[in-house]
């Protein structure tokens, strides 16, 4: 079954693709799709969620996937740019590992790559837990927060999170923390560039390390002052870092990682 996805932009540009990260959906990229015109911009529902919600169960493999599926199906021989977020990223590595030569620009956002067996043991019990409070709007607000969700979107937000099925949240959560990074990822033809935030949890600045270490292709920069989320955070930035980087190559001001 192919996954959802919206279009914007033009349809004669590159193929810009965009995978969300855990807790949202495509929505969470309407302001790079805005910016983007002059690409062919395609963002997907992961399985389960979003528009995707009655697809097979989630798993990063089968997500990416079927994440090439829809690339192939719509591609027409263009140059492709895999742009993903958290979980989103990791499809994304997951995809290059598939396809090597497959996608010719990748960004790689706040990526774990170092499987947390320890955080995965209390995934189960802590959704059961706090599942009853999904519905409740004020717990909501507190969850989207901390994922950066703003007002605009927390509507659709909190429709989502309310349908997500617990077993879904937890396959996901599992997923995640169980992810590493596969071991046909160092053939991956395209440039990849790898970002993390300099307020994010050191694991998560190791798993940027390691990514980098496992590919030559890949370039990686700290973003200062941010933590998880630089999509949402300040998406003028971010839209501006990509763009620059894939026309020039050049990076944004910040801590190269090696």
């Amino acid at each position: 079954m192919i996954l959802f996805y919206q279009e914007a932009g033009t349809k004669d540009g590159p193929l810009m693709l965009f995978i969300h990260g855990g807790g949202v959906s495509s929505w969470m990229w309407e302001k790079q799709m805005q910016y983007f015109s002059q690409y062919h911009c395609v963002a997907i529902d992961l399985p389960e969620q979003g528009k995707s919600n009655h697809t097979a169960l989630f798993s990063i493999k089968y997500s990416a996937e079927r994440a090439i599926e829809v690339i192939e199906k719509i591609a027409n021989n263009k140059t492709i740019i895999v742009i993903g977020f958290s979980l989103g990223a990791q499809v994304a590595i997951q995809m290059l590992s598939i396809k090597p030569n497959l996608i010719h620009y990748a960004i790689i956002n706040s990526a774990l790559v170092r499987p947390n067996s320890l955080a995965k043991k209390f995934v189960k019990p802590t959704v059961k837990l706090t599942s009853p409070l999904i519905k409740n709007k004020a717990f909501s607000k507190l969850q989207a927060k901390t994922l950066y969700v703003d007002k605009e979107y927390f509507e659709t937000y909190y429709k989502e999170s309310s349908f997500m099925k617990s077993d879904t949240l937890i396959r996901i959560l599992e997923e995640n923390m169980s992810f590493e990074l596969p071991k046909d990822f160092h053939k991956a033809k395209g440039k990849i560039l790898v970002t993390v935030g300099e307020r994010e949890r050191a694991i998560m600045k190791k798993s940027a390390k390691d990514i980098i270490a496992n590919n030559s292709n890949c370039s990686g920069i700290m973003l200062p002052n941010v933590g998880h989320g630089i999509s949402l955070i300040n998406p003028d930035f971010f839209n501006q870092m990509v763009e620059q980087w894939i026309t020039t190559g050049q990076l944004p001001d910040g801590k190269i990682i090696k």
